[in-house]
């Protein structure tokens, strides 16, 4: 699961470098507000990548830690369905 958020990050983030120096390299020739469009793409993408690299999956259950409090988790694992070993 971490692989695959890490592996978006960097394809996001990847993504990002290559609209921004492609826009200034190349289609600035062209058209300018074609190349101020794509670094507007280029500067929503560092924060969408940040919030894909972060999100929690429903595969990641860090919330079923054990608190230290044998009550407390016993209640919360009959509330969750699941039967102490």
């Amino acid at each position: 699961m971490y692989a695959r958020r890490r592996r978006n990050y960097f394809l996001m983030m990847g993504g990002c470098i290559v609209l921004f120096v492609s826009a200034w390299a190349v289609v600035r020739l062209w058209s300018m507000p074609a190349a101020i469009a794509m670094c507007v793409v280029a500067m929503v993408i560092p924060p969408v990548a940040a919030m894909v690299a972060n999100r929690r999956g429903p595969e990641d259950r860090w919330w079923d830690d054990p608190s230290g409090d044998p009550t407390s988790d016993e209640w919360w694992d009959e509330l969750d369905g699941k039967k102490r070993r």
